[in-house]
């Protein structure tokens, strides 16, 4: 989101030698390609809280993804939300990236990448579980989104001191193969399947009987993901020029890949498509790829686009702009925020409609939600858009903390 600036440009006059001072509109592209990035984290924020949303207000009890049961606004309203993880896990490797680029040194950066990376993990099972549940019941425990960011920052942070060729060998490598082990089940590997459960295979861990930690987001390929994003990074600091034909070419090229492999129906996804009882249906299966953990096409189908509109996200002004760049800003402020704010607010429309709301306060969460609970996904939508109503101004005010505060400690959050 490149903002224009009026500035006096002195320039010497051939004819005359004198210095005229001329008024000209100077685009600062430093200023416009970073807002781009919190612009489309932003996006990714926003349309995530829909999904949040729906999980806590839906009157469906079934797989939005299931086209036996679904429809497609209801399948597309859950297939749009699955390009939030991936832009979010990859923009994260490019703000490590970008963090390096203001004058710090490798070490200076794992320290940090270690350090948020484990911190993230803790919030993750602590203040971000007590969201989705409202209880400490800890019984049960689950790492989703955040679990995968901070242990990926704690790999990325061994993985920097690669050369940009064996990372990006690494990175690149993980996208690509990992479906490849598919076949490997966790009884493979003996006393040490739970390893490969968070690495690979979601499934639930159980130890002692009665505890289960859910491994929600796969590890592998996720560590690949930020660490693409990581070199990605050397793109968004090039000319402008330069910038875009890459991006656009990158982006482009994953989208060309999605589609030509998709169709193929041989590797990158466990699901294959298939041939349904109508052309939408059948479109829809081809749309439908694996995100636990997320295969080869699965990432091409989500950050192809992401990569592709970055260019066009940088020249986006005005107030549409401003405002949802806010979001991509304060993004860990925000998601743990968001949380909260859904499962209040579902917990006063439960208690309102249907007099209950102990069944939002379940191990795990929505396992037992009644048949009488829940709205149409026209609702669904309003009360989204209320929810990042309400969140602007909280995000606003913590983003100027941000901005304008020293404090080291702000950067964790």
């Amino acid at each position: 989101m490149a903002k224009d600036s009026t500035a006096p440009v002195s320039q010497v006059s051939a004819r005359t030698g004198t210095v005229p001072h001329v008024t000209r509109k100077a685009i600062p592209p430093r200023l416009g390609r970073l807002d781009s990035i919190d612009f489309l984290r932003g996006l990714a924020m926003v349309v995530m809280a829909l999904d949040h949303v729906r999980d806590f207000f839906t009157n469906v009890r079934f797989d939005p993804l299931d086209l036996s049961q679904t429809t497609p606004y209801l399948f597309l309203t859950r297939w749009i939300t699955h390009h939030c993880a991936p832009a979010f896990v990859f923009l994260a490797g490019t703000g490590a990236f970008l963090y390096l680029s203001r004058g710090r040194t490798r070490s200076e950066l794992a320290k940090f990448l270690l350090s948020r990376g484990l911190w993230l993990v803790f919030l993750e099972l602590t203040v971000v579980r007590f969201a989705w549940t409202f209880n400490i019941d800890y019984s049960f425990a689950v790492g989703q989104v955040i679990w995968a960011i901070g242990w990926s920052m704690v790999v990325l942070s061994g993985l920097i001191f690669l050369p940009r060729r064996a990372l990006a060998i690494v990175s690149l490598g993980m996208i690509a193969l990992h479906n490849l082990t598919d076949p490997l089940a966790p009884v493979t590997f003996g006393s040490f399947a739970w390893v490969w459960q968070i690495l690979h295979v979601q499934s639930p861990i159980t130890w002692s009987d009665a505890n289960v930690f859910l491994a929600m987001y796969p590890l592998i390929p996720w560590i690949g993901v930020m660490g693409a994003g990581y070199l990605f990074g050397s793109i968004v600091l090039q000319e402008e020029g330069v910038r875009r034909r890459k991006m656009y070419t990158v982006g482009f090229v994953l989208i060309a890949g999605f589609v030509f492999l998709r169709a193929l129906n041989m590797y990158g996804d466990p699901h294959p498509w298939s041939v349904q009882d109508s052309p939408v249906k059948t479109f829809l299966s081809f749309l439908d790829t694996h995100k636990y953990p997320p295969s080869l096409l699965y990432l091409m189908m989500t950050l192809g686009p992401a990569i592709a509109i970055l260019p066009w996200l940088e020249r986006w002004e005005g107030k549409v702009a401003s405002f949802i760049t806010v979001f991509g800003r304060v993004p860990l402020f925000y998601y743990v925020l968001h949380l909260y704010v859904i499962h209040v607010l579902a917990l006063v429309a439960a208690r309102y409609t249907v007099g209950r709301f102990g069944f939002l306060l379940s191990n795990p969460p929505f396992e037992n939600l009644p048949p009488d609970y829940g709205f149409s996904l026209g609702i669904v939508y309003a009360i989204w858009i209320g929810v990042i109503l309400l969140l602007y101004v909280p995000c606003k005010a913590f983003a100027r903390v941000k901005r304008e505060s020293r404090n080291p400690l702000l950067s964790y959050l």
